[in-house]
């Protein structure tokens, strides 16, 4: 695997937290019990929202390329690191409580991510 693709998969997992936290910090604001009327008006004017679906649209062109570059069955296990990256960030950066097991299933995602890794 080139260093080229290698910073394409960080990119992606970049994009891949990214995207879920600002997501999260858009569906963390809005109004409970709207109906889906007023849910759409919200994630429109949602700049948390907005921006994590913006970060998935660049991702998608992304993980095109990766897709272009990469057997799908290499691309979507070396992807799942974004398991680890976003539990990761959902502690450190939202406060969010992280249980030992979702550590050691995070873990156990990654040493299979290091395993299909090194077929290539």
């Amino acid at each position: 695997m080139t260093l080229t693709i290698v910073l394409w998969f960080i990119l992606s997992i970049v994009c891949d937290v990214v995207g879920q936290l600002c997501l999260k910090l858009g569906a963390d604001r809005l109004p409970q019990g709207a109906g889906l009327r007023e849910l759409t008006v919200a994630l429109g004017r949602s700049g948390w929202a907005m921006a994590g679906v913006l970060t998935y649209v660049a991702e998608f062109f992304i993980w095109l390329r990766i897709l272009a570059e990469v057997p799908l069955s290499i691309a979507f296990p070396i992807a799942s690191l974004n398991f680890l990256a976003i539990t990761f960030a959902s502690a450190v950066l939202l406060g969010e409580r992280v249980g030992p097991r979702q550590w050691l299933g995070a873990f156990l995602i990654t040493c299979g991510v290091v395993i299909v890794a090194r077929t290539v």
